[in-house]
């Protein structure tokens, strides 16, 4: 029932900027924070940001602060990460994930969508 499909990712140059989009679908999606998590190769998952369910109040990973954006607009029941001034260590599969019942910090993740590939290079 419960879907969340990323998309928006692609192969870019340092410095350059993508916008990531996460469609939800079989659940309420404003009653529920979001979150975005990365997996570099060869390496494990690294929280990148999060959302409150009404999208008024967000947090950032230290590696990503002041260069990534997350919002949401309720309404289209669609979360977004605004990636700006990409490094090459942004270099991951990036994913959605939906906070559980009952969840805030830290989260415990319910659902999660399939990844969206993100390459930094030159």
């Amino acid at each position: 029932e419960v879907q969340l499909v990323e998309s928006g990712g692609g192969l870019v140059q340092p410095g350059g900027s993508l916008r990531l989009s996460c469609a939800a679908s079989g659940f309420t999606f404003s009653s529920y924070a979001m979150s975005w998590v990365r997996q570099a190769p060869g390496k494990g998952l690294e929280w990148v940001s999060a959302i409150n369910s009404g999208g008024g109040s967000t947090s950032y990973a230290d590696s990503v602060k002041g260069r990534f954006t997350i919002s949401r607009d309720n309404a289209k029941n669609t979360l977004y990460l605004q990636m700006n001034s990409l490094k090459p260590e942004d270099t991951a599969v990036y994913y959605c994930a939906k906070f559980g019942d009952g969840s805030s910090w830290p989260a415990k993740y319910d659902y999660w969508g399939q990844g969206t590939q993100v390459t930094v290079s030159s």
